[in-house]
């Protein structure tokens, strides 16, 4: 029986496919299978993998989505208990899943645990150690860019990387999987929110490593799409995970954050999508008032949601730090 289901979206990456999908093949655990979402690629991927790969499991979506639907198309087709999803332009160490499965099976309150990420062109240097929020409202990885020898440790992270990390399926479920309102962007950190608000833990796992070519799919480290759906996306995970009384002690900083960051962009000319993505992402809020979409505070949450304002704080100090 399969432990677990690597699921991996992929939208026009027929370049990355053989590397990641030969990694895949050499692992020493064998109790996995591959679930492939394609986004309706129209660079021959389809066609590659079934000519190629054929004991992946393909699914063809009729446009593209984006990656939450996605990779949620590919939990629901899995019938395994541990989800791991895996970005397409990556290259796995050959104990990638079993190191990441050893470690979430120790304790049924993990929720997820994210390997250790690198970058592909020069594997001595981090590409993402752990995703962390904090309270101006900036979501950032820990150790990007720097010496890899440095982040060896595992530890307690604010969420894990949709990139690299393998997740328990049943929580999942229960927790609402992946919101596809993000398209893409943050969709990840606002899941390892909901599951830290209820009580459940993510980890990073350096023993599991990953190379990493980064902004595969969408170009480069700053664009209008990312720019864009990243603003937007960031006042919709405040308005989902934050009550109203946390909100409002956090507002000062959001406003803080996002005047910092609106004149950085203005700087790097994309001034118009932020604030764009800010406005749209009020808008997407104001919507889902009627949905119900925002998590529904309960006060035996109350703990944890301490427990997050801390970080909240306890991050800005990171994110200064480095």
């Amino acid at each position: 029986m399969n432990q677990v289901s690597v699921i991996i979206p992929n939208f026009n990456g027929i370049k990355y496919l053989k590397d990641c999908l030969d990694s895949l093949r050499k692992q020493t655990m064998k109790e996995f299978n591959i679930i492939l979402i394609d986004n309706a690629s129209t660079d021959g991927s389809v066609s590659y993998l079934q000519e190629n790969y054929p004991e992946v499991i393909l699914s063809v979506l009729d446009q593209n989505y984006g990656f939450c639907k996605a990779v949620n198309e590919g939990i629901r087709l899995s019938d395994a208990p541990y989800v791991l999803l895996l970005n397409n332009d990556t290259i796995v160490d050959e104990d990638f899943v079993k190191q990441l499965y050893h470690e979430i099976i120790q304790d049924t309150n993990i929720f997820s645990c994210q390997g250790k990420m690198l970058n592909l062109r020069n594997p001595n240097i981090m590409d993402d150690g752990g995703d962390y929020y904090n309270a101006l409202g900036w979501a950032f990885t820990i150790g990007k860019g720097k010496d890899a020898k440095k982040y060896n440790q595992k530890r307690e992270i604010f969420s894990s990387c949709g990139g690299a990390a393998i997740y328990r399926r049943d929580l999942l479920l229960t927790l609402g999987l992946f919101d596809e309102e993000h398209f893409a962007y943050l969709e990840d950190m606002d899941l390892g929110y909901r599951a830290r608000i209820h009580g459940y833990r993510n980890l990073y796992c350096p023993q599991a490593m990953v190379k990493h070519v980064g902004s595969g799919t969408t170009g480069s480290k700053y664009n209008e799409f990312k720019v864009y759906y990243s603003a937007r996306n960031n006042i919709y995970l405040i308005y989902k995970n934050m009550p109203v009384l946390q909100l409002l002690l956090n507002l000062p900083f959001i406003l803080l954050g996002i005047l910092i960051k609106g004149c950085f962009f203005s700087l790097k000319k994309y001034g118009r999508d932020y604030v764009k993505g800010l406005k749209d992402g009020i808008r997407l809020s104001f919507h889902h008032r009627k949905n119900n979409k925002k998590v529904r505070f309960q006060w035996g949450n109350l703990t944890n949601y301490t427990k997050i304002q801390l970080d909240l704080w306890v991050n800005i100090l990171k994110k200064v730090i480095g």
